[in-house]
């Protein structure tokens, strides 16, 4: 399907980042079907839905027009789990709307919430920001809500699992109740399921689902390691790969300082990324991974989503592999994303899996979607080989 569906000035946008077909999602909420419903999207990040929501509510917001009128009260807002995540999609929508002359302010934790108050009160068209700061915009009065025609709940399942329950609530019960509601979630657990019967009125339910097993141009590897290996098999694996950029998963910010140190006294490039870092901090690190002075990233999850990393080179993650298939179906938000929902460079996800007995690792391959060979070990013998080799 193509873009022709869209006005002019998103058209355009859209032209000048040579998008010619539109990806799964996208033309699911452009479809006949989907046009000025509820909806309610099961997709993977990584899959164009952030221009897929940017082309949906474009009917409630140009109404047909070319152009957007002068900025006053929002018209549209969209709700991140992360700041990351957040100021990503205000610089999608910012240029999918540029020619339509849309102001796009982000109100997110960790900066000044007296610039964002004073950039509300100069007018917005669509506001972006994290479910903790616009609820406080919105108790102080700052935001107006009162022409909302559009709500975006952008990876509402991670939102959920980071306790932002009560935050999505209020602003979906303070927000008119004729707005339009958009609800986009990696998977469906029963909360996601209660909150679109709660606050969605007949939603349109949108499933776009892949071919293989998470991400089809990401490679996952399992290795089966002792529980008192994990670092060394970490080490082993960066030294393997010799990727230029890599990201280490870890469950908590304690792990993550000294997983860090670790590397560090092994040689390695690293910088670390976890909730304790003020927003300057967090963009240096980055920044350092973005211009090779580093080539590992420790963090945590919560921390690491939403980052956009350099897109022209391969890249490896390891992560834990006691987590959930959930976690990962989301691979996608940590990857060299394929511009804007396109073209993902290849990689590999690596999960270090710390059992007992065989029996214990297979369950913790079930749970990513890991497969195994005819032996029932994981695949990609070599790279296990190479993590079975401790070099102290």
């Amino acid at each position: 399907m193509s873009f022709l569906s869209t006005g002019p000035s998103l058209a355009r946008a859209l032209a000048e980042r040579n998008y010619n077909e539109s990806t799964p999602v996208q033309a699911a909420v452009l479809a006949d079907d989907a046009v000025g419903r509820d909806l309610l999207v099961s997709a993977q990040t990584g899959s164009g839905k952030t221009v897929a929501y940017g082309l949906a509510i474009a009917e409630n917001l140009l109404e047909g027009a070319e152009k957007l009128p002068k900025a006053g009260s929002p018209l549209a807002l969209i709700v991140a789990p992360t700041r990351e995540l957040a100021l990503q999609v205000h610089g999608e929508l910012t240029w999918l709307y540029q020619y339509a002359g849309a102001r796009v302010v982000s109100c997110v934790g960790g900066m000044d919430p007296r610039k964002e108050q004073r950039e509300l009160a100069a007018g917005a068209h669509i506001v972006v920001g994290t479910p903790g700061r616009l609820c406080d915009h919105l108790r102080r009065n700052r935001l107006d809500v009162s022409e909302l025609k559009a709500v975006v709940l952008d990876e509402a399942d991670e939102m959920l699992d980071m306790g932002f329950r009560e935050d999505m609530e209020f602003i979906l019960k303070t927000t008119p109740a004729s707005r339009r509601t958009l609800l986009f979630s990696a998977t469906l657990p029963r909360g996601i399921a209660n909150l679109a019967k709660q606050y969605q009125q007949q939603a349109f339910r949108v499933e776009v689902a892949g071919t293989e097993g998470g991400h089809s141009d990401i490679e996952y590897r399992a290795i089966r390691i002792s529980p008192n290996d994990v670092e060394h098999a970490v080490v082993n694996v960066l030294r393997y790969f010799e990727s230029p950029s890599s990201i280490v998963f870890c469950n908590t910010r304690n792990a993550v300082n000294h997983l860090q140190t670790v590397l560090l006294e092994r040689g390695f490039s690293v910088v670390a990324l976890s909730g304790e870092l003020s927003q300057n901090e967090r963009t240096h690190a980055l920044q350092a991974l973005r211009d090779g002075r580093a080539r590992v990233c420790v963090a945590t999850d919560v921390a690491a989503r939403g980052i956009d990393l350099p897109r022209s080179r391969p890249r490896h993650s390891l992560r834990s592999a006691e987590r959930s298939r959930s976690d990962a179906a989301s691979l996608g938000s940590y990857w060299p994303c394929r511009p804007q929902g396109r073209q993902r460079s290849a990689g590999a996800a690596v999960a270090p899996s710390p059992c007992r007995d065989a029996a214990q690792s297979r369950r913790h391959r079930c749970r990513l979607g890991i497969g195994t060979d005819r032996r029932g070990n994981p695949r990609a013998r070599s790279a296990a080989h190479a993590a079975g080799h401790v070099v102290h």
